[in-house]
């Protein structure tokens, strides 16, 4: 299930040109932001940061299903006034997020257009957060994490799946057949062994500070390596 806001452009793109937001577009990590905030703030209880820390170690040893992992991650948003979620999430990127993100990706992106690519988001981020960072970076679309809402609320569980891992291969092909454009010739930036799927999927991956394991993945492969900072 994919979260699109696509812009008003009947132009033909030559292709498509996916980026992950944390750690690849920014050097901050939206999750890990937005829960300290809402630790801050009173929005998430001290044992809910505890459990969403356990669960952060988990997922970094691989103890469990990272799905499974990541849909636990989320639910302590639930019974918190949507408006309120947004609202977070908006200060978060204004204060935390845009300040980190890379003159270089801005760069990439720009590159891209250039040559008439659309340059989409692809990430596991939260919507509006992904909103956000897709307007103020002139972003053509957003294909992101989608949390439920009822009578108003957060019920602390996902639209579908989380966009992680497979799951982001999974949309990314969705997105290419929807829109008729040959992954032969897009691109996908990640930073992360999880965006592997993704990498695999597409004609030219691109590493972004890679972690350990996907370098040495990136080695072996031939894939374009980029370090970047702030």
């Amino acid at each position: 299930m994919a979260t699109t806001f696509l812009r008003n452009d009947n132009h033909i793109k030559s292709y498509i040109a996916f980026f992950d937001l944390d750690r690849t577009i920014t050097k901050s990590i939206s999750g890990r932001a937005l829960a300290r905030a809402a630790y801050r703030k009173g929005l998430m209880s001290h044992r809910n940061l505890i459990n969403a820390i356990f669960i952060s170690l988990l997922f970094r040893l691989n103890f469990k299903d990272p799905h499974k992992l990541l849909d636990q991650m989320v639910r302590w948003v639930k019974d918190i006034p949507e408006n309120t979620i947004v609202d977070l999430c908006s200060e978060v990127f204004q204060e935390v997020l845009f300040p980190s993100v890379y003159k270089e990706a801005i760069a990439e992106i720009e590159f891209h257009r250039a040559k008439n690519a659309k340059v989409v988001i692809l990430s596991s981020a939260f919507t509006t957060v992904c909103r956000e960072m897709a307007n103020n970076l002139n972003i053509d679309d957003i294909i992101c994490s989608e949390l439920e809402v009822y009578n108003g609320k957060m019920t602390g569980r996902p639209v579908g799946h989380l966009c992680f891992g497979k799951e982001k291969a999974v949309r990314l092909k969705e997105y290419c057949e929807k829109h008729n454009n040959n992954r032969s010739e897009a691109w996908y930036y990640g930073d992360s062994i999880s965006d592997l799927p993704a990498l695999i999927v597409v004609g030219n991956p691109v590493c972004i500070n890679p972690d350990k394991k996907l370098k040495k993945t990136a080695l072996k492969r031939g894939w374009k390596i980029l370090c970047w900072k702030t």
